[in-house]
């Protein structure tokens, strides 16, 4: 009996030094994939060469190398590529487990000079916020000379691919409305609800993405500003696409969030219409989107604005003139004036489409002035030159202020 019980207890010690074994070899296996990991992170050395400026979300972003990327996206052949922005091409590619990926290949020094900043605040601010109408990045690529941004594939490509050309994809009223609400709800995040206070400042048909089920999300982080929570605005050094930039920043250099609501009506026009917002070989009255929506306002014939093809499929007239009136309101001539993103998203998901009549707007007219009582550090002459521009990239100016801000 003792022999049997002596057996036992042998049994379970040698048991239970094995299970202590195993476990220490699995945490020590475990240990050193994590590190294995690791060592594929945001550097090209290494992560004791990573720059102490990087914050410690950036440390934990999946790094591809170089050849992968390249390898994906067929050497980044044109054939590939999706568009070109500002700071670099976006390509098309796939991985060899399969998934499908869009690479932005961002130009560093020459003529954008930007490049390194833009790639650094891009991760930077998609690695802090997480949102279903904002692109969700999967990794990046910092090798060399080389700064590439990896996100999650579109299969419908940007917004501007489908309105401004003669694309065989109709948008029906109920989808550009679908994508309008999904555009303000993510800046809505961008400004009230993440933990972040970020103005984008570059929104425009080919920053926003669209999803197989046509539900835009909004990219291009490079020109995006974290923005303290005590400032009204902030001034200095403007950037941005001229044309949907709202006056006070493209003159003053005074940036806040109602910049982007700005932004965001001329967009909202251009969604409904089918054309960018300035185009010169058009008559002089419609040249300018903006100012022609006004007028067709005024004269309360603004369905005249609406894209002929939508005007042949059966949409809501009541809801199209209100969704524009909403984007007259994201127009107005003063910031204080301009719904905050919140109020536009409860604005166009009411049932009750009662709303304040919008003011004439802000805009260049054709006569080089402004149509506002600004004081200009820049000359409206150079300011129109770029202002409603009909093919421009995102652009950065020298800083013509002075850095200062204002405390709400």
């Amino acid at each position: 009996m003792n022999a049997s019980l002596a057996f036992f207890l042998c049994s379970v010690l040698v048991l239970l030094i094995v299970l202590v074994l195993f476990a220490v070899l699995w945490k020590h296996r475990k240990c050193k994939l994590t590190n294995i990991w690791r060592s594929k992170k945001f550097s090209t050395n290494g992560p004791s060469d990573l720059p102490e400026h990087f914050s410690s979300d950036l440390r934990t972003i999946y790094h591809f190398d170089y050849h992968t990327l390249k390898r994906a996206t067929g050497n980044f052949h044109p054939r590939n590529q999706l568009g070109k922005g500002g700071f670099g091409p976006v390509y098309q590619g796939r991985l060899d487990d399969g998934r499908r990926i869009a690479v932005k290949q961002l130009c560093i020094g020459g003529k954008s000079g930007q490049g390194e900043s833009e790639f650094l605040a891009e991760v930077r601010m998609l690695t802090s916020i997480q949102h279903k109408n904002l692109v969700r990045l999967i990794g990046c690529c910092s090798e060399g000379s080389q700064r590439l941004v990896v996100y999650e594939f579109m299969k419908n490509r940007s917004l501007d691919c489908l309105i401004y050309e003669n694309s065989e994809i109709f948008l029906s009223w109920k989808i550009r409305f679908q994508i309008i609400v999904g555009i303000a709800r993510g800046l809505q995040y961008l400004h009230e609800d993440s933990n972040l206070r970020i103005v984008h400042r570059d929104i425009k048909a080919s920053n926003i993405l669209l999803n197989d089920k046509f539900q835009p999300k909004i990219s291009d982080f490079g020109l995006a500003r974290l923005f303290p929570e005590d400032e009204a605005y902030l001034s200095g050094q403007f950037a941005g696409t001229l044309g949907y930039t709202a006056p006070e920043y493209a003159i003053k250099g005074e940036l806040s969030e109602k910049a982007d609501i700005y932004s965001f009506g001329v967009l909202t026009l251009e969604i409904i219409c089918s054309r960018k917002n300035t185009d010169l070989t058009l008559p002089a009255k419609m040249q300018y989107l903006p100012e022609y929506a006004w007028k067709l306002y005024e004269s309360s014939i603004v369905l005249d604005l609406v894209d002929p093809r939508l005007k042949a499929d059966k949409f809501e007239e009541d809801d199209v003139l209100y969704v524009c009136q909403v984007a007259l309101l994201c127009l107005q001539p003063y910031p204080s004036l301009r719904p905050s993103m919140s109020e536009v998203v409860a604005m166009l998901t009411s049932k009750t489409k009662q709303i304040a009549s919008p003011v004439k707007p802000a805009f260049l007219d054709r006569k080089r002035e402004i149509d506002m009582d600004i004081t200009s550090p820049f000359s409206c002459e150079i300011v129109s030159e770029f202002f409603p521009s009909p093919a421009s990239d995102s652009i950065i100016l020298p800083p013509k202020l002075e850095g200062k801000s204002s405390s709400s």
